[in-house]
């Protein structure tokens, strides 16, 4: 991901929760008229109460209630402001503000109870003189009726002048209507603030005045504050996510400095110090940042270390300074005979010895190999694989992996001189030698050549084009892992070593690369590719597995 991508996901994670506060609280949640329905039992239900015979026994227009039930519905100003009658969505010319609906059920008696304080009641009630007698009798906008045709109750409720905090209560005694035989529980009451009939003009002022919103019982937040809540901790998340664990979103490393990086060395180690130039690369598009890549460029270790000494003198690098530009990767330690290089451990790599799948062998002892690379072994069946010859495939001298191989796995002794210059030239049906200049050429010839040994960095025959035609040789059962190493002991692996002429200029572009492939996002592809960081062992100086 770019970095103009990543700052625009910042910036919505914090606009949008923002955004999405005010309009809850400061626009539509100024002014929010609340319902809670808190109560909607049957009076079976109070079986066992003291007083269940009393509601069994309840009594409406001389007759006794079918099924009765009970209803509690909670009304309140639950947003910030007073609510007037002006804000409630019905129509102006109706007196009432809210209508509740119950299916199936026809109401029998409505109360209002714990009005929040007395002015209340006048919006439900008045007084009316009669001769001598006063008398009060429920206002227009507070009554109850039944509709037979759909088999439904309704009451309507005045538009309330609700202060900040306001509520009041209404007590709904219902019954199931006469011929319904039904048992069915009863569907939940709906709280409406209009009167059903959608206008053209509704969905705007529903924007601008109040309709009925369902409220709860919280102890924290309430709900559109926690709906607030988890999104921010949403952006959060994905914020950390993109920041701590995506490799593949492409942040800017910490320096992006101008100037032509030329890389150098290890075949073994090419695979993923290309990976990680290529990715450096797109972390810093835009600078003038270049890293040439071409097949060329890594020739082996030795070579490695000799281009980077001779471009070094060539370019007169003074007393004091470093070569600005230049990195060479070795499998192991160089040579002596250059004074002016500095090591700096990257990486422990694994090898592994391979062989043709003709050869019919998975594992050899240590003294195996070291007879099969002395040419004391010259058949297959000698070691208890096929009757097929031993054909040897060496890296040139100037290979890290060559002299890895000599001296972790071979005791010390070089193996003896190729009997042909082409491995081509192998007869297949007699024991040969030949050399190859590079890890691909090695696999391949390997694959093609039967009863052909050979020898590789471990995650480079994974997935190779001539991977299916090779077997990779556990040593005395020991596997060619990172774990093999660390656990078992497995005596095939090296550091990877990163070479600079002097010590690199901080501000150039080598110091900038090698801090990526160390410290930043290389690490990872450092991982991806099998091998073990330098930085995560015990003794980074050291570099070695525990």
């Amino acid at each position: 991901m770019s970095e103009q991508a990543e700052q625009w996901i910042a910036i919505l994670s914090l606009a949008f929760p923002v955004a999405a506060f005010l309009w809850e609280f400061a626009i539509v949640g100024r002014k929010r008229l609340g319902y809670r329905v808190q109560m909607d039992t049957l009076a079976a239900d109070a079986a066992d109460k003291p007083y269940a015979d009393v509601l069994g026994d309840m009594r409406h227009d001389g007759h006794q209630l079918k099924d009765p039930s009970f209803v509690l519905l909670r009304i309140e100003n639950a947003g910030s402001t007073k609510i007037v009658s002006d804000d409630y969505l019905a129509d102006p010319a109706d007196p009432y503000g809210i209508k509740v609906t119950f299916r199936d059920r026809r109401v029998a008696a409505v109360v209002l109870t714990d009005p929040s304080n007395n002015a209340l009641r006048d919006f439900f009630f008045e007084e009316m003189t009669e001769g001598d007698s006063v008398r009060t009798v429920a206002k227009p906008g507070f009554r109850r009726n039944n509709n037979a045709g759909d088999r439904t109750g309704v009451i309507r409720l005045p538009k309330v002048t609700l202060p900040r905090g306001a509520e009041y209560k209404v007590l709904v005694v219902l019954e199931r209507w006469p011929e319904d035989m039904s048992t069915d529980p009863f569907p939940d009451p709906v709280v409406q603030g209009t009167d059903g009939q959608e206008r053209w003009y509704d969905p705007l002022m529903r924007l601008l005045r109040l309709k009925a919103t369902r409220t709860e019982s919280h102890v924290f937040a309430s709900r559109p504050a926690w709906w607030v809540i988890w999104i921010l901790i949403a952006a959060v998340a994905v914020q950390a996510n993109f920041t701590l664990f995506v490799r593949d979103d492409k942040r800017p490393p910490l320096d992006c400095v101008e100037g032509t990086l030329r890389l150098h060395g290890s075949t073994a180690f090419a695979p993923a110090v290309r990976a990680a130039a290529e990715d450096y690369l797109k972390r810093c598009d835009g600078a003038d940042v270049h890293i040439p890549l071409a097949d060329d460029t890594f020739k082996g270790s030795t070579d490695g270390v000799t281009d980077l000494d001779k471009a070094g003198r060539e370019a007169g690098v003074p007393v004091g300074e470093g070569l600005r530009d230049h990195i060479a990767f070795t499998d192991g330690l160089a040579s002596d005979g250059h004074p002016r290089l500095i090591p700096k451990p990257v990486a422990l790599s694994v090898f592994t010895l391979v062989v043709n799948k003709d050869a019919g062998v998975e594992n050899l002892k240590l003294d195996q190999i070291r007879d099969v690379f002395a040419g004391r072994v010259q058949n297959w069946s000698d070691v208890g694989g096929n009757d097929v010859p031993v054909h040897l495939v060496n890296r040139d001298p100037g290979s890290g992996t060559r002299s890895t191989l000599v001296a972790k796995v071979l005791g010390g002794k070089e193996p003896p001189q190729f009997t042909e210059t082409d491995c081509a030239a192998l007869d297949p049906k007699r024991y040969g030698r030949c050399e190859v200049t590079s890890t691909d050429t090695m696999l391949n010839t390997t694959a093609s050549t039967p009863g052909a040994v050979g020898y590789s960095e471990a995650t480079a025959v994974d997935g190779h084009g001539a991977a299916d035609g090779l077997v990779k040789v556990t040593i005395d059962g020991r596997r060619p892992t990172a774990e093999g190493v660390g656990d078992a002991n497995y005596p095939y692996w090296q550091t990877e070593f990163a070479y600079t002429y002097r010590e690199a200029p901080a501000g150039s572009v080598a110091a900038a690369f090698l801090n990526f492939l160390t410290q930043q996002s290389g690490r990872d592809i450092l991982r991806d590719h099998g091998h073990g960081l330098c930085s995560e062992v015990q003794n980074s100086g050291e570099c070695r597995p525990a």
